[in-house]
C-alpha cells in the first residue's frame, strides 16, 4: 500500500504540473495578443521552470517576449529590471547568440561598452555566421581599442626591440615573466617563444582581455600563457600565480602614464609579485 500510495501522488503531481504549464501558456499566449508583454514574459518564465523540456520548443516565442518586454522596460527607465529579465534568460538558455547579442545592445546603448563587448564576443563563439553579433563586436572594439594600439602593433622596429629585450632577459635567467596590461598578447608570446618556463598576463579590459584569449589561442599558446582578467594591483600570491616572477614587462606607457596607475602598478609589482635581487 505504501508503494502505491506514493505512485498515486506522484502521478498527481504530474498531473498537476502538466494542467499549470498548459494554463501558463494559454495565458502567456493571451498576453501577447493583448501586447502585455512583461505578463507574458512570467508566464513563459513559469513554464521553462516548470517544464524545462519545453526550451526548444517555446523558444522563439520566449525571444520575442523578453526583447518586447526589454523594450517596455527600457523606455520606462527601469534598468535594474531589465538587467534582471536578460540574466534570467541566459540561466535558462546559457549559450543563445541571439538574447547574448540583445544583451550587448541594450548595454551599449547605455554607456557600458566593454561589458557589451563581452556579450558581443560571447555571441559570435557561439555562432560565428552571426553578422549582427560580428557587426556589434567590431564596432564596440572599434571605441574601445585606442587608435595607437594598432600603430603599435605595426610598429616593426619597436616590436624588435622588445622582442630582444625579453629574449636576453630569459637568456641570462629570467624564466618565469609576468605581462601587465597584456593587450593582444604579443609580449607574452615574445616571452614564451624566447624560452620562459612560465608567463602569466594579466589585463582589465574585458574586450582585451577576449581578444589576447583568441590571439593567444590562435597562436596554439593558451596552455603555456596563463591570462588573467585582473588590474596588475589585484594580483595575489598564491592565488592567482604560484610565485614571484623573475621579469615584468608591460607596454602601458602611453599619454595616459599616470591615469592609468601605471606607477602604482610598477610599484606593486616590485614590491609583492617580482623576485627581488640576492
Amino acid at each position: 500500500m505504501p508503494n502505491s500510495n506514493a505512485k498515486f501522488h506522484r502521478g498527481s503531481r504530474e498531473a498537476s504540473r502538466r494542467e499549470l504549464v498548459s494554463r501558463s501558456l494559454q495565458s502567456a499566449q493571451h498576453c501577447l495578443e493583448e501586447q502585455d508583454f512583461g505578463t507574458a514574459y512570467a508566464h513563459y518564465l513559469l513554464v521553462l521552470n516548470l517544464a524545462p523540456e519545453l526550451k526548444t520548443s517555446v523558444k522563439e516565442t520566449f525571444q520575442f517576449t523578453l526583447f518586447k518586454w526589454a523594450e517596455e522596460l527600457d523606455s520606462l527607465a527601469r534598468i535594474q529590471d531589465l538587467f534582471n529579465c536578460y540574466e534570467q534568460a541566459l540561466e535558462l538558455y546559457p549559450n543563445d547568440e541571439v538574447i547574448c547579442n540583445s544583451m550587448g545592445e541594450h548595454l551599449f546603448r547605455m554607456g557600458f561598452r566593454d561589458e557589451a563587448a563581452g556579450y558581443f564576443h560571447k555571441a559570435v563563439k557561439l555562432n560565428p555566421d552571426f553578422a549582427d553579433a560580428k557587426e556589434n563586436f567590431y564596432r564596440v572594439a572599434n571605441w574601445l581599442v585606442e587608435r595607437w594600439h594598432f600603430i603599435m602593433l605595426n610598429d616593426a622596429k619597436r616590436n624588435l626591440a622588445y622582442l630582444e629585450a625579453i629574449e636576453n632577459a630569459v637568456r641570462s635567467g629570467c624564466t618565469s615573466v609576468l605581462d601587465i596590461g597584456t593587450g593582444t598578447g604579443i609580449l607574452s608570446m615574445f616571452a614564451k617563444k624566447a624560452g620562459a618556463s612560465c608567463v602569466y598576463a594579466c589585463e582589465l579590459s574585458k574586450t582585451m582581455y577576449e581578444l589576447a584569449r583568441d590571439v593567444v589561442a590562435a597562436n596554439n599558446m593558451e596552455r603555456e600563457i596563463k591570462l588573467l582578467h585582473l588590474k596588475s594591483l589585484d594580483i595575489e600570491i598564491p592565488k592567482h600565480i604560484p610565485e614571484r616572477v623573475s621579469l615584468v614587462v608591460t607596454e602601458t606607457v602611453d599619454a595616459g602614464l599616470f591615469g592609468e596607475g601605471i606607477v602604482e602598478s610598477l610599484i606593486h609589482a616590485w614590491e609583492h609579485l617580482l623576485l627581488q635581487p640576492k
